[in-house]
């Protein structure tokens, strides 16, 4: 970069990501770093807070960047995202632009694993559906889901999904694998058989989903997907919210034909009042913090630091544009 002290925003820092983190004292040894602690209300409140910006860190999903906002920034050279994902940005008007988008893959794929399969347990056990009878002071029973031999489906089979796998396995569950790219050296490491989607779907108890969102994956698992399920399954979803049909979810939940579901990701987040998840029994749900440990924080914060840090430098890495 030929600025010396090149201008590093980040336009929507909400709920707290970065703000008090020691790794933004290393941001500041190569430029300015300017942070907000709110979101932006709408596109002219994003373009003022990143105008002049070399460097975009968006620490949250939720703040968006279409191609015409990105189109009004034209020192943006570099976004660098807070996790995996990076469909917060429009990637085609990036690449026409010159702009790199830099992600983290893998760092906090055993807390996002850790989290699905404690929303697994969390469904199967029944636990905010009795909590909530016991509080009203209603003793009911109702049996709960035992896992241990049961067959758990992932649907992904990237760090999160290896994760997924691994943990499957230790409690004893039968874990099968789809993947958009199976070949037998990946299913011999980790242990586990691909088989097709359809397959998979219609021979777990439990389906746990760990894909990245593309045009691909939207609506990966619809009303179709979902009736091919096993009566009384069992979806996890710490993916994102539009890999799933969730008016064909609730709809199969409050009809009981599935036996839960829990979910860390919606369509629109913060959800909705008339999310049709909201009115479901059987469901535990988490605003999309998987990966919101102290260890998970720390470990995201330096690798979106360390991606600009690299940038600056002329080593850029972890580039999807």
């Amino acid at each position: 970069m030929t600025d010396p002290r090149p201008l590093i925003a980040i336009p929507g820092d909400d709920p707290p990501q970065l703000q008090g983190s020691p790794h933004l004292d290393r941001l500041r040894g190569y430029g300015e770093v300017r942070l907000f602690a709110d979101r932006p209300a709408d596109a002219e409140e994003k373009v003022r807070r990143a105008q002049g910006a070399a460097c975009l860190i968006n620490s949250r999903s939720a703040v968006k960047w279409p191609g015409d906002v990105l189109r009004r920034l034209p020192h943006l050279r570099l976004i660098s995202v807070c996790g995996i994902g990076t469909d917060a940005i429009d990637l085609d008007a990036a690449q026409e632009l010159g702009i790199a988008v830099c992600n983290i893959p893998g760092r906090t794929a055993p807390i996002v694993a850790e989290h699905a399969f404690g929303l697994m347990f969390a469904v199967a056990k029944r636990a905010w559906w009795q909590t909530d009878q016991v509080k009203r002071g209603r003793w009911v029973g109702r049996d709960n889901f035992y896992l241990r031999g049961k067959t758990l489906g992932v649907v992904g089979a990237g760090p999160i999904g290896a994760e997924m796998i691994r943990l499957g396995l230790a409690v004893g569950m039968k874990v099968q694998a789809w993947t958009f790219h199976p070949s037998a050296e990946r299913a011999g490491r980790l242990g586990v058989p691909f088989v097709g989607l359809e397959e998979l779907l219609r021979n777990s108890d439990v389906v746990s989903l760990h894909v990245k969102l593309t045009d691909r994956t939207r609506g990966l698992i619809g009303a179709r997907e979902i009736g091919w399920m096993k009566p009384g399954a069992i979806l996890i979803n710490t993916a994102r919210g539009a890999v799933v049909d969730s008016h064909a979810l609730a709809a199969a939940l409050n009809d009981g034909r599935l036996g839960g579901a829990g979910i860390d990701v919606y369509e629109v987040e913060p959800v909705p009042a008339d999310h049709p998840l909201l009115a479901c029994e059987q469901v535990v749900l988490t605003p999309h913090n998987a990966d919101q440990t102290p260890e998970g924080m720390d470990l995201l914060n330096a690798g979106v630091v360390d991606n600009v840090i690299a940038f600056l430098e002329g080593r850029p890495v972890n580039r999807v544009v």
